[in-house]
């Protein structure tokens, strides 16, 4: 089966001058701990299957937000990309989201791909109906009258269980509680019923309440519309709860891919071992300090000259502070960033 969604080699550079002001004015709605510069992103390749889950993890600056908005279109003119994002549209044929001009991304964007941005109260327009909101995104592609779309907004809150849909549909965003207005851009997200849906750090502002109904709601939805879905987070605990794959990304790096039960019971990568370290549980010493990972991401705009994770590592050996490790397959479907790992298997 051809992937939905083929991400090959993809690098992202900011001019070190502009990165900083293009990256917030591309994206207000939260990517003000990516990069000042450099390469955000670096020899990225990954792929999604029709009907997957793939989970992008890593923390903050780790490069997955960056990611999503390539795959968007919505980097600002100062990026510099490379590589290809390949989008296998609903006729079959394949779709180089790279080479496509504005008006070809547009026509893309919201239909077939749709994406649920990090916070709600700033990706919301304040002085609009949530109704007309959602409703603006039917009209820019389908043609329809404005009581229909009205008519698919309110269902598209319905679908997505926000209670007395025609009421809450007249409301502002600031009228709606933080778990409402998400549920207001996953309708939004899903109204136009995309193939892929990205959902960049869905729970993140949400109590651990709303984070589990939030979270069933997107499995059902999946299921429902048979959407493939980039679920981004920081949280390996949440992305546990809906992702069939799971991809591990540090400092622009993918350094660990696999199965969601290979990177939880048999992680490889020592970032990735790091960070299932720190993620407590009910079983968890109260009385000792939680795991950390020591040490601080480096620099992109001055990267090691070998594994970028080389400096925080427990189990570094000389090779890994010369040159960028290639990913070696550790199991089947399991590939890490390590030399450590398996010195005998070539990379790829």
């Amino acid at each position: 089966m051809r992937p939905l969604l083929d991400v090959r080699d993809l690098t992202i550079e900011f001019p070190q001058s502009l990165a900083g002001r293009a990256l917030s004015s591309a994206h207000p709605a939260g990517l003000g701990t990516t990069m000042t510069g450099a390469a955000a992103v670096r020899s990225l390749s990954f792929s999604i299957a029709p009907g997957e889950v793939l989970g992008l993890v890593g923390e903050s600056g780790s490069g997955k937000s960056v990611t999503s908005l390539a795959i968007m279109g919505l980097l600002p003119l100062a990026a510099a990309v490379t590589g290809e994002i390949i989008f296998q549209n609903g006729d079959g044929a394949p779709t180089r989201l790279t080479s496509l001009a504005a008006d070809q991304l547009r026509q893309l964007r919201g239909s077939r791909i749709a994406m649920i941005f990090q916070e709600p109260m700033t990706a919301l327009n304040p002085v609009m109906r949530v109704g007309d909101q959602i409703a603006e995104a039917v009209l820019a592609h389908h043609s329809v009258s404005k009581a229909e779309a009205w008519r698919r907004a309110v269902e598209g809150m319905r679908e997505v269980a926000i209670p007395e849909p025609e009421q809450r549909a007249r409301s502002y965003p600031h009228q709606l509680s933080g778990g409402m207005r998400q549920r207001v851009m996953i309708a939004m997200a899903i109204v136009n019923r995309p193939q892929l849906l990205i959902a960049d750090e869905p729970t993140t502002a949400l109590d651990v309440t709303i984070q589990q109904q939030i979270l069933d709601l997107l499995n059902e939805l999946r299921h429902k519309f048979g959407l493939a879905m980039l679920f981004i987070s920081h949280d390996l605990a949440v992305v546990s709860h809906v992702a069939d794959r799971v991809a591990v990304m540090y400092a622009g790096n993918l350094v660990e891919l696999g199965a969601k039960a290979a990177i939880f019971h048999a992680a490889a990568h020592p970032y990735t071992q790091g960070l299932l370290r720190a993620i407590p549980t009910l079983a968890t010493d109260r009385t000792i300090p939680l795991a950390t990972i020591e040490g601080a991401v480096p620099s992109l705009a001055h990267p090691p000259a070998g594994c970028a994770f080389e400096p925080r590592c427990a189990y570094r050996v000389a090779a890994c502070a010369v040159e960028p490790p290639p990913l070696v397959e550790v199991g089947a479907g399991h590939w890490a960033r390590c030399p450590v790992v398996n010195p005998q298997r070539h990379g790829v």
